[in-house]
């Protein structure tokens, strides 16, 4: 669980918060209980609608490995990658993290935008 300072509708407010099970976000403030979703749950639905289209042989689906903010992305729909190759950095508790290129290809899709809150799984980065 991590303590944070959040700022909603202009008012700051110390909160702890964790992933659920499900992963969503639990947020305690004030012996309460929110269970919230990130902007990350709400467009990957609506990325994976759309890829459900699209044929995964081939692809490369970057899903991210924790829970974190966007803080880069490194990449656009059309840019060919190599293996190794940055495509984005999520901070998560703290420390950056540098998520990369598995294979050579051309980016298919970019799911994230810088700032973005993303759940573990949620999908980043579609490569050929």
């Amino acid at each position: 669980m991590e303590e944070l300072t959040i700022k909603v509708d202009g008012k700051e407010y110390k909160v702890k918060v964790e992933e659920s099970s499900n992963g969503k976000i639990k947020v305690y403030h004030d012996n309460e209980v929110y269970e919230v979703e990130t902007k990350g749950d709400i467009g990957k639905e609506l990325f994976e609608e759309s890829t459900e289209e699209i044929s995964s042989e081939g692809k490369d689906i970057i899903k991210a490995p924790l829970p974190g903010i966007v803080v880069a992305v490194n990449v656009k729909a059309g840019d060919v990658v190599k293996e190794g190759d940055s495509l984005v950095k999520l901070v998560a508790m703290k420390m950056e993290n540098d998520i990369i290129a598995e294979k050579n290809g051309i980016v298919r899709d970019v799911a994230v935008k810088k700032n973005d809150n993303v759940n573990k799984g949620d999908i980043l980065v579609v490569i050929n």
